[in-house]
């Protein structure tokens, strides 16, 4: 009866831990972790996502089995996401909130340093795309706090004149727009979600770029300003490009270990995926 039990038991026990991948045939291993969510190592066995912003490349996915890191994309994500938050709410001025001084220790600290950082972590996982965009608005928010903080690099109070400092911000702006533009290219094979993050922010760079550099006069009588319109509809697209990157972040950070449900990706049907889901149908058909 005993002997009988522990069969039972070490049967049970060698399914647990290790599986067969029907499609290829490759051993997969499962973890049982004793109803504890927090006691997870990520594998590559475990990356569900065949590509997308999980991973921060518009490619397909590659198996990482032997990668001493963990995934850095959601860490950027979540880091450009927050500060882009804040900061489209100020431009949208919610609770009638205008002055953006506030930004500039996220600027300098999450979507600055933690998010220049991930971009380094990505160089050192062999993702040029990861590494140059999470790098790069590192730096842009970086160099932002550096305009927007008040009496230390004295940048704004150099212009006597506002318009051209205005103007300048505008010439500032156009520049990350051109490179937003350059990335959402190469996004246009990947999926609907990483596509619509770039065009999203995109789109805000071209706002707020031509609000600075169309201004109109102020009703105090005062310096010109922005264009208010064109500044909140910046804001307005900053929010979704936020939220965007907050949703990518969840697809990378979401597996079978901690999540019941995989987040939806909807392939372009021209992508390498998406022509591979029209065969994988074509076939089922035939059959």
């Amino acid at each position: 009866m005993s002997i009988h039990t522990d069969q039972v038991v070490d049967e049970k026990a060698a399914a647990i831990s290790s599986s067969t991948n029907s499609s290829t045939g490759d051993k997969i291993n499962a973890y049982d972790y004793g109803g504890n969510p927090l006691l997870h190592s990520h594998t590559g066995d475990s990356a569900r996502l065949p590509a997308f912003g999980g991973e921060f490349q518009p490619g397909l996915y590659r198996p990482t089995p032997n990668r001493q890191f963990a995934n850095p994309a959601p860490l950027g994500l979540c880091a450009f996401a927050l500060t882009t938050f804040v900061l489209s709410l100020i431009n949208i001025k919610v609770r009638g909130v205008a002055a953006p001084n506030i930004i500039v220790s996220l600027a300098f600290g999450y979507g600055g340093f933690v998010q220049l950082c991930a971009g380094m972590w990505e160089m050192a996982v062999g993702n040029t795309f990861g590494a140059t965009a999470l790098s790069s608005y590192g730096g842009f928010w970086i160099s932002f706090a550096i305009i927007l903080t008040p009496g230390g690099f004295a940048i704004g109070s150099a212009y006597t004149n506002k318009d051209e400092f205005n103007h300048a911000i505008g010439f500032y702006l156009a520049g990350w727009f051109i490179f937003t533009t350059l990335l959402l290219i190469c996004t246009v094979r990947s999926t609907l979600a990483f596509f619509m993050l770039f065009f999203t922010l995109d789109i805000a760079y071209l706002c707020l770029m031509i609000g600075h550099l169309r201004l109109v006069p102020n009703a105090a009588g005062t310096a010109n300003i922005p264009q208010p319109g064109l500044i909140v509809a910046g804001g307005y697209f900053g929010l979704f490009a936020a939220f965007l990157a907050w949703y990518n972040a969840l697809a990378g950070i979401a597996d079978t270990s901690n999540s019941f449900f995989v987040v939806p990706v909807a392939h372009f049907p021209w992508s390498d995926k998406g022509r591979e889901a029209r065969v994988t149908k074509t076939e089922r058909e035939t059959v």
